[in-house]
């Protein structure tokens, strides 16, 4: 592995060190933080995601939201994402990589994303697990109207810069259990 993809890796194994011990004390008001921030933005179609290991958990958020809620679903390699409808206690069954489900619903295209991620930095931009789901899901979305993306996370999880490709899309905000950054 070289170049940006070992630069990626090295950060990644930082940011998940990092992340866990983040997630050992707690996420406090973070999912209060993020509800108060997603609140600007009405009933507009919202994506959360179902953490997994020690991601940050923005169900909170998501059961708060007056309009409708999905999670995204892995259809393939390559691909980009899809988003299920969700509602707190439908049905879920394990997806790729373990993450949660639901077993049914219809199919949603957001405006809004409460994005997951392994680190962030303050210009924007975020790394993630490395299949480039994400960055794939946004630039379809936004070539359509304009996407939200807000990042969700622990402030440990910050990198002084994240290293970054000409195909990743940048956050509109991060939020923390420290607060509010908001990028655009």
């Amino acid at each position: 592995m070289t170049g940006i993809a070992a630069l990626k890796a090295q950060a990644r194994q930082a940011a998940f060190a990092a992340r866990k011990l983040a997630f050992a004390q707690g996420q406090g008001q973070a999912a209060a933080i993020l509800a108060d921030l997603l609140s600007e933005y009405g009933a507009r179609p919202l994506a959360g995601y179902m953490a997994m290991r020690t991601e940050i958990d923005p169900t909170e958020a998501m059961a708060a939201h007056p309009g409708v809620v999905g999670v995204p679903v892995i259809m393939g390699a390559g691909q980009a994402l899809r988003f299920r409808e969700w509602t707190p206690g439908c049905a879920m069954v394990d997806g790729p990589f373990g993450a949660q489900v639901p077993t049914e619903g219809a199919w949603i295209e957001p405006e809004v994303l409460i994005v997951p991620l392994v680190a962030w930095d303050r210009r924007g931009y975020r790394l993630g697990y490395g299949g480039g789901f994400y960055d794939r899901t946004l630039e379809g979305l936004r070539t359509r109207r304009p996407t939200l993306a807000v990042g969700f996370a622990f402030a440990a999880q910050e990198l002084p810069e994240v290293p970054v490709e000409s195909i990743d899309q940048p956050l509109d905000a991060i939020v923390t259990e420290a607060g509010v950054l908001r990028f655009s």
